[in-house]
This record gives structure tokens, C-alpha cells and sequence, in this order.
């Protein structure tokens, strides 16, 4: 694909994804019906439509973590509420039996509104997750967010909590140091490309650059990392992960690849079969509309699949 269209792309589904208007509409209808467009890369609205999205991906032998949608609260008790959410998200995961692993962004729980109330708020969820044996993932954002989330991570991690770890993007300029920082904790990272539209300045433009970036990044956390999360759904990535780790004779349970919910399922049925650790993200939430506005702004190859469903 020209890389140029590309990032018209991001670009384009970035700017709807702030869209107020569009994203009422999309809320109206995306998640109305079991085919309706949004269900194949959202789980649901609610809980109890994750778990049972998490049971049947685990009933083919792959791994869950689930993602209770949010971002960009705007207040206190915006931040209070959406902890309070997370921690029934915990219980109800432990309670169905599924995979205990959830993932989670930072502006979800008060980063543009307050550092400390944010530290508490993941505290809470962390010494909830630590109770029941969860892992938790702290999603990264935009570069904006890149050092703060970092720190806080940091903080924490200093404090003893071992139950989380964090998300590296390649296509930032500063990932190799944040790679090389993380590995010296001995955390668990998880590596993407990003989905964000970024500045020249924080990010690589080039999609050769950006790619170039990812096989470093993956060869760094191999070799020197704690348990890497290899997240990619591009074929030559997963490829060239595969070639390294053979020709350095790692056994497959070293790392684990990751991919979104309803993208190259054929992709995570081969993977899985040939003995990885393999893991899908399960996005649910009423809040899903900035999300699956990032995902079609990733893989244009999507918006096809939404335009037939519209139609229909």
C-alpha cells in the first residue's frame, strides 16, 4: 500500500474519531445488532458480551485480554466512575473463569485531569488484580502521554507492583531507549506500531521506517526482554519474529504474539496451532466509537468490510 495513503488514512479516521455527531450516529447503530458493522472488531457493550467472546477464543486454544473501553475522561468523578468500573470488570472476569489479563489506558482513569488521582486509581485496580492473579496492561496512548504514562508505570513498579506491564510503539523515535528502560526493570512490553496520528518530530512518517523500527525493537526485547508481547498482524513481522527466535534457538514459550479481535483470524488460528502462546485483544464498551475509528484508520482494507455491512 502507498504509504502516502496511508497516512491520509490515520489521518482522516482520526479527525472523525473527535467527531461528536458521528460518534452519536455510529452509537445509534454500530453495535445494534449481532452483524451489525462495529461487532466484528467490539466484543459488545457489556461485560457478560466479552466473556462470552473470551470463551470461544479460548475454546479454540488462544489467550484473551480483555479492554473495557475508555479514554480522555474529563473530570474526577469521570476517572472515579471508570475505576469503579474496572475493578467489576475484574471481579466478573474472575468470577466467569476466563483468562485473567485486562488491558487499560491512563486518560481512562484521570491523566489529563489530575497525576495523583490517576496513580491512585490504577493502584486500586492493581491491588484488585493482584488479589485475584491478574495481569494488567497499561495501553499506550499518543506521544503526548508516552513519558507520563512511563513514570507512572515506574512509580508503581518501584512500589512492588509486578502484576502489570506497559505498550512500546515503534513508530515513535524514541522507543529504543523506552525499550532498553523497560527491559532493565525486567517488564513485560508490549510491542505495536501505533495507531496515533503524530508529529514528524515524535514519530517516523515512513512506513519502511516504521517497520525498520518494529524488527529492532522485537530482536531487542527477544533477546534481552521479560516475556515480549510481539503485537502485529503483518505477515512479515511475524515472519521475521519467528526466524529470529529460531536462530537464536528459543523455545516458542519465551514470548507471545498478540492480535486484535476479529483481524486476520486466520492468522491467530495458524499461529496458535503451530504452538505459540498466542493472545487477542477484546475491545468492549459503549465508549468503542474512538477506538474503531483508529482500527480502520490502521488497516484501510477494513473500511471495505464496513462499507458491505452498511449496505446491507
Amino acid at each position: 500500500m502507498d504509504f502516502s495513503f496511508a497516512a491520509f488514512s490515520k489521518s482522516f479516521f482520526h479527525a472523525l474519531a473527535g467527531s461528536g455527531t458521528i460518534k452519536e450516529a455510529a452509537s445509534r447503530y454500530g453495535m445494534r445488532r449481532p452483524t451489525s458493522f462495529a461487532r466484528r472488531f467490539i466484543a459488545g457493550e457489556r461485560v457478560e458480551e466479552a466473556i462470552e467472546a473470551a470463551r470461544a477464543i479460548e475454546a479454540d486454544g488462544m489467550l484473551v485480554t480483555l479492554d473495557f473501553l475508555g479514554e480522555s475522561v474529563a473530570s474526577i468523578d469521570e476517572a472515579a466512575a471508570a475505576t469503579r468500573d474496572y475493578l467489576g470488570v475484574v471481579d466478573a472476569i474472575a468470577a466467569a473463569g476466563i483468562g485473567r489479563n485486562i488491558s487499560l489506558k491512563l486518560t481512562q482513569l484521570g491523566l489529563d485531569v489530575d497525576r495523583a488521582t490517576t496513580v491512585d486509581n490504577l493502584r486500586r485496580i492493581l491491588d484488585r488484580a493482584a488479589a485475584q492473579d491478574f495481569f494488567v496492561r497499561i495501553d499506550m496512548e499518543s506521544s503526548a502521554y508516552t513519558e507520563r504514562t512511563l513514570e507512572i508505570f515506574e512509580t508503581l513498579w518501584q512500589q512492588g507492583y509486578r502484576n502489570a506491564g506497559v505498550v512500546i510503539q515503534s513508530y515513535l523515535r524514541r522507543s529504543e531507549k523506552d525499550v532498553r528502560r523497560m527491559n532493565a526493570l525486567g517488564a513485560r512490553v508490549r510491542l505495536v506500531k501505533g495507531a496515533y496520528k503524530e508529529p514528524k518530530d515524535a514519530a517516523y512518517q515512513s512506513m519502511d521506517e516504521v517497520n525498520a523500527q518494529y524488527l529492532e525493537l522485537m530482536r531487542l526485547l527477544l533477546d534481552e526482554g521479560t516475556y515480549p508481547a510481539i503485537a502485529t498482524h503483518d505477515p512479515p513481522m511475524i515472519e521475521a519474529t519467528r526466524a529470529h527466535a529460531a536462530s537464536r534457538g528459543y523455545p516458542t514459550g519465551r514470548f507471545e504474539f498478540q492480535m486484535l479481535y476479529g483481524i486476520r483470524r486466520d492468522l491467530q488460528a495458524r499461529l496458535s496451532s503451530d504452538g505459540y502462546p498466542f493472545r487477542v485483544y477484546v475491545p468492549f464498551g459503549r465508549d468503542w466509537f474512538p477506538y474503531f475509528m483508529r482500527r480502520l484508520g490502521e488497516r484501510p482494507a477494513n473500511v471495505l468490510f464496513v462499507a458491505k455491512s452498511l449496505l446491507r
